[in-house]
């Protein structure tokens, strides 16, 4: 393996630059994990859905060890395994929009918590993201496109785990911040419907999820 040298800088530059893009462009369709992240912070404030991030970010960097370990390849050799996981998905995403849609109706949104509803706010968002068993493969995917065969693997791959994990952690913020800003914007029973339509979108991405598994089961 050679080691990184000045004329290796412009290539290094546009690789990042290039990596940057395919990211930003990803983060554009929210995500189910996003889709939470819009529906916690509009009933609990951008404070609370922060620890939904927490969890998806956990969960992210913990597939992006597994894909970096190779574990990609053994999911997708397990075919079982790979549909157990998917259902499972599904059936925690349809947990969570009946939840919604059957929660009592509050006149303001709840900004405060025990430690248990910040555990389970985390918990929302580790599960949910940690329940698409493709991310794995989709990180093993990405990741091998911005790496130099030539230099050391694990310097370059966390790099790009960092910023990863760092644009999406800047993505949730903003989508929680907007949220909760339109609770309180819009006071009284409309943050009500915000989190109705929360549960109706995780429904959706179930139904959209059972769909697919169905195709390529």
């Amino acid at each position: 393996m050679r080691r990184v040298g000045m004329t290796d800088m412009p290539m290094l530059l546009e690789t990042g630059i290039a990596f940057l893009a395919t990211v930003l462009l990803l983060m554009v369709t929210p995500v189910p994990s996003q889709l939470l992240m819009l529906s916690q912070s509009a009933a609990n404030g951008l404070s609370r859905g922060l620890f939904v991030a927490a969890g998806d970010l956990t969960a992210n960097f913990l597939q992006m060890l597994c894909a970096g370990l190779g574990v990609a390849a053994l999911i997708m050799a397990s075919a079982t395994a790979l549909t157990v996981i998917k259902w499972l998905g599904v059936a925690y995403l349809l947990h969570l929009g009946v939840t919604k849609l059957r929660s009592k109706p509050t006149e303001t949104p709840m900004l405060g918590g025990s430690p248990a509803h910040v555990h389970a706010l985390w918990l929302q968002g580790f599960i949910t993201s940690a329940a698409n068993p493709k991310a794995v493969v989709f990180f093993a995917a990405l990741f091998p496109q911005f790496v130099d065969p030539a230099a050391a693997f694990w310097p370059q791959f966390a790099v790009l785990s960092a910023t990863y994990l760092v644009i999406d952690g800047l993505f949730l913020t903003v989508y929680g911040g907007l949220a909760g800003w339109l609770a309180k914007r819009f006071a009284g029973r409309s943050h009500i419907w915000l989190d109705r339509a929360g549960g109706v979108v995780m429904i959706a991405a179930a139904i959209l999820l059972s769909f697919k598994s169905l195709r390529t089961s």
